[in-house]
């Protein structure tokens, strides 16, 4: 079959025609972007927190993988896991592929479009009316069409996604910093309840040594039935407590089992691995340097989101003005004609059109300018969210400072308190086996140091819990370099 080819004149022509109206149009589309230009924000913030602080900042290294410094290989493969397979992590992934995607169709909206079509037709027609022969007719041709930016709406529009993509990605990473933070928090949960469930069944099985030791002296004669039921009171009271932190240490781990993107209980035998080498609860091995305020407006993504977003509401305003104003397109098509197919190449086959237009609104009920108006209330809307984040994260930091402070002093006091109760129990049974003292003084003493250890392993992890919220107010949990770009993120 003979190529079909549309001659290099009827280009020329058409161009020879057209080519004036397009370089105006691509004039007039430089000319302007209505709508306010964007620029950052100018947060007031103190100089240096509130709370008594080291002023350097922390290296970003660690800031990235602040969980490595609580040295637990248990805690590094949960983290690992639920990096690669949480749920929430993966939802905003998908978020800032669509970002992505919405930002090239915005791209897209700047350029031309140009089709490409072809036909071939029979027809015969009626001999009443006609002459009643069959005709062929075949057709093949481009069409392009343009509507030229000249008030720069599309242009905001670009603008708008570009904006909305780097939202995501700050909301990426702000998913991210919350659930490595989430995930360290219920495991020093777990190992928290685990230390106290020791404690109590270290407890249970020293009263019931005094109950077995009241029984024999009941029996011998030396102490009285009050004695004995007092014990047997203390050790029923501390078995009851046993239940209740067996259930917080099953729904700690199938909390640890979802975060990980797995069903309840599959995480069981992975987690259990302590009844045999004790519990430990992590703490942080080294001190946390919060740096100074501002450094956290730069490391917090969701401030960094807020930013964004603002950016893009910004844009979205410009985007609504320019619809006041007329819009242009271009439009034309070159083809080719004819009854033969073999004749598609001939000159006189060349069919051609071009068409350039204008709309303009003169009337449309206050539409326009009432998305103008919800447009600004929006911008007005993030810009105030923007502001709250920005207190919102301060707060946070003024907080967890203060937490950390406050625990490492409770901590090390009842670490203190904790060995002078033992010391006293020690005596005090021992004055008891000897006669010296009454059995009141040993279940005071023990009752004591039971709770005494109970508070002890509650504070260990308040304080592992207020250094976690601490890394996390810092914004911690996440890096620039491109290997921990977000959708990498692992």
């Amino acid at each position: 079959m003979k190529p079909v080819s549309v001659p290099l004149p009827a280009w020329r022509r058409l161009l020879a025609r057209g080519g004036p109206m397009l370089l105006a149009t691509l004039a007039l589309s430089a000319c302007m972007t209505v709508g306010p230009d964007y620029h950052a924000p100018h947060v007031a913030v103190p100089a240096a927190w509130s709370v008594a602080g080291d002023g350097r900042g922390s290296d970003p290294a660690v800031l990235a993988a602040w969980w490595r410094q609580f040295d637990d290989p248990v805690l590094d493969g949960l983290v690992a896991d639920a990096l690669a397979a949480n749920l929430d992590l993966a939802t905003a992934r998908a978020q800032l592929r669509e970002a992505r995607a919405r930002r090239l169709l915005a791209g897209a909206q700047l350029g031309p479009s140009v089709d490409a079509s072809g036909s071939a037709r029979r027809s015969r027609s009626s001999a009443e009316s006609g002459s009643g022969s069959a005709v062929n007719l075949y057709s093949a041709g481009f069409d392009a069409s343009w509507e030229p930016d000249v008030f720069g709406g599309l242009r905001r529009g670009v603008e708008a996604a570009e904006a909305d993509l780097g939202a995501a990605v700050e909301s990426l990473r702000d998913v991210r910093v919350s659930l490595l933070a989430e995930v360290v928090l219920n495991y020093v949960e777990l190992r928290t309840t685990e230390r106290r469930l020791a404690v109590t069944e270290a407890s249970v099985a020293a009263r019931e040594e005094t109950h077995a030791l009241t029984g024999w002296r009941l029996q011998a004669g030396l102490v009285s039935e009050l004695d004995t039921a007092q014990a047997l009171t203390e050790l029923e009271s501390a078995r009851a407590a046993l239940p209740a932190l067996r259930t917080a240490i099953v729904e700690a781990r199938n909390r640890l089992a979802v975060l990980c993107g797995r069903a309840p209980g599959e995480l069981a035998v992975r987690l259990s691995s302590t009844e045999t080498t004790g519990v430990a609860i992590p703490l942080a091995a080294e001190a946390v340097f919060a740096g100074i305020p501002a450094d956290v407006l730069r490391q917090r993504p969701d401030v960094r989101a807020g930013e964004r977003r603002l950016a893009a509401q910004t844009a979205r305003l410009g985007e609504a003005q320019a619809a006041r104003y007329p819009s242009f397109s271009l439009s034309g098509s070159i083809g080719v004609e004819a009854l033969r197919l073999g004749a598609l190449g001939n000159s006189g086959a060349v069919a051609r059109s071009l068409l350039a237009g204008v709309t303009a609104p003169i009337f449309d009920s206050g539409r326009i300018a009432a998305n103008v108006e919800i447009q600004d209330a929006l911008l007005e809307q993030a810009r105030v969210a923007y502001q709250g984040a920005v207190l919102t994260a301060l707060e946070d930091v003024e907080n967890a400072l203060v937490a950390v402070a406050n625990g490492t002093e409770r901590h090390t006091q009842l670490a203190r308190a904790t060995a002078a109760a033992q010391l006293t129990l020690q005596i005090a049974q021992h004055r008891y086996a000897t006669g010296l003292t009454d059995f009141l003084t040993v279940l005071d003493s023990q009752r004591t140091l039971l709770g005494l250890e109970d508070e002890l392993a509650s504070s260990t992890g308040d304080l592992a819990s207020a250094q976690i919220q601490l890394y996390k107010a810092l914004g911690g949990g996440w890096s620039s370099a491109p290997a921990d770009e977000p959708g990498n993120a692992s």
